[in-house]
């Protein structure tokens, strides 16, 4: 009775009769310490599906993350109710795959790629690993053209290009998720990717219904592990999102990647690790972190076939606004440029908000001309200047005429300050946010390659 159960189990599951006569299924459940399960009798691959049964004779789903001699050690993907001691475990000889395909797009998946929307199943026939394939780095395409999304200070000043992989850093309730939703409405790419991570659940509906939208949904995949869910499914989450984007970029269309958060796929990573005993190294965080990080940003950017692309942005969450986080300072090192959030902007009503100073895209050199980039570094020297000198300026201690820099940049703050801030509802395309940017430095000239005064 109980075999016939499994094979009803497993082939609900999706798998063959023939493939479950080589299954070894005399394994069992010897201890369990947190959400870490160690089973003997077991012989299975790291990132292999397991089936644990509960005490209700139902299965639920295990992954493989380590062993010890003849010890597996596994991470349940779902609730744990009812798994109890000498618990039957089988291994299905499967690891965990993605299904991909068009019907993903206007469709929200959670970590193991099935729906939460309503809609119905999907109708996807192709399926790749999670773990995606390695990219020859002299195989890949250089970063050449400029992607508009929608946003005039990024457009401008820190000009994104097709394939960049950015960092977007910020602490918490300082506009990110509002920044997120504004490129993914106002973007030129072809598909936008979306992945949320470890975030608070109700945060999913409203990112999708208040800040997405229809028009950003119709061509967006959404993929959303929230902070319930275990942490082998968010790493999954956070893979999945990856795998569908290097799909629809492996058919040569331009993808949008959108990652709510990086910091939380660390932090799902580092629980992993510590739980099968895996030593901290830097502020809590093993070393296995820092090595799944660049794994899951190098599968990003441009590709060696299809004439696709992947653009990302990649949310950090500086714990108490500290840049110098260790995930943060990682991150920084692995992408090719990131936009700052700053509290302080966001505390004085200024949206999007930016950090300049602190911000630089590695890319916009490459991808943008040379009057563009004098006009950037014009427009960086003037907001500089009066940020240096804001205190002498606010309590009155400046004496207009004392310092023509200075000067200036008094008369153009309030040019400066409208052309950074965006309405959320407002897209603006990258020609008009070029024709905005000349608009505010039409005061400064060029001459010998250099911007001075007229």
């Amino acid at each position: 009775m109980r075999s016939e159960r499994w094979s009803a189990a497993l082939q609900r599951a999706g798998y063959r009769l023939g493939e479950m006569q080589n299954f070894v299924v005399e394994g069992r459940l010897t201890r369990m310490i947190g959400l870490t399960l160690e089973a003997v009798g077991v012989r299975a691959n790291v990132g292999a599906r397991c089936l644990v049964e509960n005490s209700d004779g139902e299965s639920i789903e295990a992954e493989v993350v380590g062993f010890s001699g003849e010890k597996l050690y596994l991470m349940p993907t779902g609730p744990i109710r009812g798994i109890g001691p000498s618990a039957r475990v089988i291994p299905t000889g499967r690891s965990y795959e993605a299904a991909v395909g068009d019907a993903l797009l206007g469709r929200v998946i959670d970590g193991a790629g099935m729906p939460l929307d309503g809609k119905g199943p999907l109708e996807t026939t192709t399926r790749i690993p999670l773990s995606g394939r390695s990219i020859n780095p002299m195989a890949r395409r250089p970063i050449r053209e400029p992607l508009d999304v929608g946003v005039r200070a990024i457009n401008t000043l820190l000009t994104v290009g097709r394939g960049q992989r950015m960092g977007l850093f910020a602490g918490s309730g300082v506009g990110k998720s509002v920044l997120l939703g504004m490129m993914t409405r106002f973007t030129t790419a072809d598909v936008i990717v979306v992945g949320l991570i470890g975030e608070r659940g109700r945060e999913v509906k409203e990112f999708i219904e208040n800040i997405l939208g229809e028009e950003g949904m119709a061509r967006a995949v959404v993929v959303a592990a929230p902070a319930d869910a275990t942490p082998v499914m968010r790493l999954h989450g956070a893979s999945l999102a990856t795998s569908v984007a290097e799909y629809f970029r492996d058919q040569g269309r331009d993808v949008l990647l959108l990652m709510d958060s990086l910091t939380r796929y660390a932090q799902a990573q580092r629980e992993l690790a510590l739980a099968i005993g895996e030593p901290p190294a830097t502020k809590g965080y093993p070393a296995s972190v820092f090595a799944r990080l660049p794994q899951l940003v190098e599968r990003a950017g441009n590709g060696d076939v299809g004439g696709g692309s992947i653009t990302a942005f990649y949310t950090v969450l500086t714990e108490g606004d500290d840049q110098q986080d260790p995930i943060a300072d990682s991150a920084r090192a692995i992408l090719d440029g990131h936009v700052v959030l700053s509290r302080r902007l966001a505390e004085a009503g200024h949206y999007p908000a930016i950090d300049i100073e602190a911000s630089i895209s590695r890319a916009m050199t490459e991808i943008t001309d040379t009057e563009h980039q004098l006009a950037a570094r014009s427009f960086k020297r003037i907001y500089s200047t009066y940020q240096q000198n804001r205190d002498l300026i606010s309590v009155g201690a400046y004496v207009k005429g004392s310092n023509p820099q200075i000067d200036e940049a008094i008369r153009l703050y309030p040019s400066l300050t409208d052309f950074l801030q965006q309405d959320i509802n407002e897209p603006v395309a990258f020609e008009a946010s070029m024709h905005d940017l000349g608009a505010v430095v039409e005061n400064s000239g060029r001459q010998g390659g250099t911007l001075v005064r007229k």
